[in-house]
């Protein structure tokens, strides 16, 4: 593959990198330096024309300021190449390290925020009519908010696979006991399932922006990558769904200091209004309430890969509802 870009030079070594959950990723060092290879195997964005309009939004907004590590050209101009019907890219490796929001003083969390709110104007920017970029992809239309009818389907048939599980194991129980929990709060709470947005989503946002996909060098930002993701949904849950991430805590609590100055600085960078977050954060929390994708990669795909976030995880839908209006506050004073 290295022929296609001669000025990497001649390769060394090819390591994998451990950390990701839908792609594969390798540290290709050459006699000229080092870089990161991409294999792309989400079959939802994995497709050259999604990965070409990911990599152009990338080359624009690095024009802007915003920290991003866009691919390398290959001789013939292009960022994408194809063997055997896989795609790869090859990107320049950046140096640093990942943060959780517990390793941010509050001012890093500030900054975290400015930054967001950054990338949602630089993608209005370059996602825009008249760049080439601005084709929306399907589904981008209002979406409806989880049912918790069927919300309550999938936890019987969640239930009933952690109760057959053997060898049966501490997880299990937990699960079981996370399961439980949330039907009674699912069946305390229906009423407050938020309605279909009226008119469709216009944002334009990263579409997966936590730790893993940011890196900092001392206590800066100097690059956000994977924008497998990009896409158009409301920006202001991008926000809230990454801060539920940074921020919580192994109990399941967030560290609402520094949501404060993180949702603080997003508004101000974003443009956004404390109504807009007050509609993200009902939206997330519901989303959040009604959701079990770790424990459907364990039991329904075998994949236990993301079973230690889920101690903190289905801790924070339980502390969220119960501290519902101090979260508002959070992000909206």
């Amino acid at each position: 593959m290295l022929r296609r870009y001669p000025d990497a030079g001649e390769p060394l070594s090819c390591k994998p990198i451990t950390k990701g959950l839908l792609n594969h990723g390798y540290r290709v060092s050459t006699t000229r330096g080092s870089y990161f290879l991409k294999h792309h195997l989400d079959d939802s964005t994995g497709d050259r024309a999604t990965i070409v309009r990911q990599h152009r939004a990338t080359q624009r907004l690095q024009s802007l300021g915003v920290p991003v590590a866009p691919p390398v050209q290959d001789t013939e101009g292009d960022t994408v190449t194809e063997i055997g019907g896989r795609c790869y890219a090859l990107h320049p490796w950046v140096d640093g390290l990942h943060r959780a929001g517990a390793q941010l003083s509050t001012a890093q969390s500030e900054r975290l925020g400015a930054l967001l709110g950054a990338v949602h104007t630089g993608l209005e920017q370059v996602m825009g009519s008249g760049t080439g970029l601005a084709h929306r992809p399907a589904g981008s239309v209002g979406y409806r908010s989880p049912d918790p009818a069927d919300t309550f389907a999938v936890i019987d048939d969640l239930l009933t696979a952690a109760r057959r599980r053997r060898p049966r194991d501490a997880f299990d129980e937990l699960a079981e006991h996370r399961l439980l929990e949330r039907r009674t709060l699912l069946e305390q709470h229906a009423d407050r399932r938020p309605p279909t947005p009226g008119a469709p989503a216009t944002g334009w946002v990263h579409g997966d922006f936590h730790p893993l996909n940011v890196l900092y060098r001392g206590g800066d930002p100097v690059a956000i990558l994977d924008w497998d993701r990009l896409g158009v949904q409301p920006r202001a849950e991008e926000a809230v769904r990454a801060a539920a991430i940074f921020f919580v805590l192994p109990a399941g609590k967030l560290e609402l200091e520094k949501v404060r100055a993180y949702a603080r600085a997003y508004r101000r960078a974003a443009g956004a209004g404390a109504a807009e977050l007050t509609a993200a954060v009902h939206r997330v929390w519901w989303e959040r309430l009604n959701d079990f994708w770790i424990l459907r990669w364990r039991y329904c795909l075998d994949d236990q890969r993301a079973d230690p976030q889920f101690p903190a995880v289905s801790a924070l839908a339980v502390w969220w509802t119960r501290e519902y209006e101090t979260v508002c506050e959070a992000f909206t004073g």
